[in-house]
């Protein structure tokens, strides 16, 4: 799934564990009625428990392409990647990966964690939108649950709400702006 077919060793966990998520993905998407087709997927995210994991990562990150972020979010430091050759995932081909440090939250799982869509509008609107998307059955399923959100960096610009849904171990993040527009705003913010 990745175009890269040498990687690092450091990430030999995250290219097995890609599969994986791929398919708990799909069948998240499938749960919800959620078609990807006409979505446009921003940034896929990895979680992992330890600092020494996160650092093994971003080593492997760093071979296969170019950290254009880090910034402390809601406490904890989170780099963000763009890779040199996209990797795909879900029929589409995505170019950038989000790494956070650990925090106080211990994952159940250390891999790939969820997938983050851009949904373009009024960033008010943006959960009433996400939710649309949704079928009825898929809101109602057992052991689906959503949380609302506004992380911020130190000098973003641009508002930044989020709508996740999750089954507890996948989850599928809805945001008005791609990750590269949110950096660019703290960029600016930072020249003013």
């Amino acid at each position: 799934m990745f175009h890269n077919e040498l990687l690092p060793p450091e990430l030999d966990d995250l290219r097995i564990d890609l599969a994986r998520f791929d398919a708990a993905l799909q069948d998240l998407a499938q749960r919800l009625g959620l078609t990807f087709a006409d979505l446009e997927a921003d940034h896929i995210a990895v979680r992992c428990n330890q600092i020494a994991t996160a650092e093994r990562w971003q080593r492997g990150l760093l071979q296969i392409g170019t950290r254009f972020s880090e910034a402390m979010i809601n406490g904890r430091p989170i780099a963000l990647f763009r890779l040199h050759q996209p990797l795909q995932l879900g029929g589409w081909q995505l170019s950038v990966i989000e790494l956070p440090w650990p925090g106080q939250k211990l994952y159940r799982h250390e891999g790939w964690e969820h997938v983050e869509i851009v949904l373009r509008g009024e960033p008010e609107t943006l959960g009433m939108r996400a939710m649309a998307l949704l079928s009825d059955a898929g809101l109602s399923q057992p052991g689906i649950s959503f949380k609302t959100s506004s992380p911020q960096g130190e000098n973003e610009r641009l508002p930044n709400p989020t709508l996740a849904v999750t089954d507890g171990q996948t989850t599928i993040k809805f945001h008005p702006w791609r990750l590269e527009e949110i950096v660019a705003s703290e960029a600016e913010s930072a020249r003013s």
